[in-house]
């Protein structure tokens, strides 16, 4: 056992593990610890664009967690790729650059969660960016996060957004700005066309800081609690056990499956699970692990009538070659880009007041995506993904073990009303309606999948069944609030428990309405400032 002891200590160095450590030492005048259970982001194909279909699988830096067997979806046990390493999921993911529905935080305050609605978020969004277009009231310059537009125009994405408009969807050329329904390029958090993760962004500026000491392969297994306040952590490494201690405060940022379980394996959490897995219980918190919710989606591919998708180059080595040429020497070609170039954002039902839809344009389509691989179809072909962005399923995350090494249990709790399950519909119908309009013609060929005799509604609800998965957003597993289904205050300090805060995608009341790495940045950009002011 050894022990040094620290202002600050964050546990995860994710998208707003990085954030928070590399903002708590910019002044110079507070000692901060930032502990990584996985090794540093020196792995080659996290910083290329497209290399993300490598870093999906690869377990060196990704956690590869697993659910249970979902009953309601055959019982099969979903995939959930997570980053391992620095800069966490912001360093495999798919780098799609998306805040959510102005509306979403509105209804955060609405909850209980005083200063998060959107006017109050809005700074912290335009703190952390470098927004690629300039500065305007949406958007910052200046920041450390690069947020860029897609490198080129693509052709299929032309052509499906053309086809977008066609089908009554207009253009929005910036779902970040005054508004997000329509359709349009997405941005990436990239930069000079690589990916720019929160490693990049925070620590790479900050890791001369005398102040500042980021400890890799060193897994957080216990937050200490003394006379209900949080005075340091535990951690695993390969030398062994480690101790370090914290004169002000510890922050839980491991993300909405690692942040419960490390507060649960702290003696944090459900008094009953807690003392089923034999950890004495600090304090019953019955919300920690509760209230895991997650966008769901499902996909729909067709065969293209022209050889211009990332199949044809996966399926080709004289064509990877080229591909590896261009970009080692001039940034180009389709390694520069991450392949999700373009989306829209819609309702299920004109009545709703804001999009509850988002359906991605992939310029691939794949046989296989699991686990262990992604392997394309032998011919060109392309995908439409809908995704529910507003589910009413709830779940849990709990422990399967009191080994702080091994992987929670994740139960999530998809397709729970006739509503989750019509809005998948209405998408499907929308995507094909998109796919059969004159734009797409001389593009779409057969649809491989669902395929043309998958027609009735319970064909298709039979479908999603068997292949829907994870959209990889999962939130709320600690949720930000008042009243016992919550386990944060409005500022992120864990109820009951002096010096311990979470700050992660696990903090918000209920998941926005897109992609969640932009918001969980913003997330930790809040949550440092606040720890600061709360210091001074």
């Amino acid at each position: 056992m050894t022990q040094d002891t620290f202002d600050y200590i964050v546990t995860g160095a994710g998208s707003a593990g990085c954030a928070i450590a590399a903002r708590l030492s910019e002044q110079g005048k507070y000692r901060v610890l930032l502990l990584e259970a996985g090794p540093r982001d020196t792995n080659p194909w996290i910083h290329i664009p497209l290399g993300f279909a490598r870093t999906y699988v690869n377990p060196t830096i990704n956690w590869k967690f697993e659910t249970q067997p979902q009953p309601q979806l055959k019982n099969r046990q979903l995939y959930l790729p997570r980053g391992k390493t620095l800069g966490g999921s912001s360093s495999i993911n798919g780098m799609v650059y998306i805040r959510g529905n102005h509306a979403d935080y509105d209804e955060w305050r609405q909850r209980g969660c005083e200063g998060w609605d959107w006017d109050s978020v809005l700074p912290y969004f335009r703190k952390a960016e470098n927004q690629a277009r300039g500065e305007d009231e949406f958007h910052g310059v200046g920041g450390p996060l690069h947020v860029s537009d897609q490198p080129s125009k693509f052709e299929l994405a032309e052509a499906a957004l053309a086809a977008c408009e066609q089908a009554g969807i207009p253009r929005n050329p910036d779902f970040n700005g005054a508004q997000q329904e329509g359709c349009g390029y997405y941005q990436t958090t990239t930069n000079r066309r690589r990916r720019w993760s929160t490693a990049k962004a925070y620590l790479e500026p900050a890791r001369g800081r005398a102040n500042l000491e980021i400890r890799t392969g060193a897994h957080a297994t216990k937050v200490l609690i003394e006379n209900e306040r949080a005075i340091g952590v535990e951690y695993h490494t390969a030398q062994g056990r480690r101790t370090v201690l914290a004169r002000r405060e510890v922050v839980v940022s491991g993300g909405a499956y690692g942040s419960p379980q490390l507060l649960q394996l702290s003696g944090l959490g459900p008094a009953g699970h807690l003392q089923d897995m034999g950890i004495p219980v600090v304090k019953d918190i019955p919300a920690v692990g509760s209230n895991l919710h997650d966008h769901f989606n499902t996909t729909l591919s067709w065969r293209c009538a022209k050889a211009i998708t990332l199949n044809d180059l996966e399926n080709s080595w004289p064509k990877k070659i080229s591909a590896a040429i261009r970009y080692a020497l001039f940034r180009t070609g389709p390694m520069a880009s991450n392949g999700v170039h373009a989306g829209l954002f819609t309702r299920s039902d004109p009545r709703l007041e804001r999009p509850d839809l988002q359906i991605n344009i992939f310029e691939w389509s794949t046989l296989e995506r699991s686990s262990t691989r992604v392997k394309p179809h032998p011919f060109s072909g392309f995908t439409l993904m809908p995704v529910h962005l507003r589910p009413d399923g709830r779940g849990t995350v709990r422990l399967n073990s009191p080994d702080p090494l091994a992987p929670p249990a994740v139960l999530f709790d998809y397709l729970r009303t006739d509503y989750d399950t019509r809005a998948l519909l209405s998408a499907i119908r929308l995507c094909r309606t998109i796919v059969a309009q004159p734009a797409l013609r001389d593009y779409a060929m057969d649809e491989i999948s669902p395929g043309v005799t998958t027609e009735s509604d319970d064909a298709m609800v039979e479908y999603i069944r068997q292949t829907g998965v994870s959209n990889q957003h999962p939130t709320s597993s600690c949720a930000m609030g008042h009243g016992p289904n919550t386990v944060v205050d409005p500022r992120l300090r864990v109820h009951g428990i002096g010096g311990l805060r979470v700050a992660d995608a696990s903090i918000m009341p209920v998941v926005v309405g897109g992609n969640t790495n932009a918001p969980t940045i913003m997330i930790g950009e809040k949550c440092a400032s606040m720890m600061l002011e709360d210091a001074a």
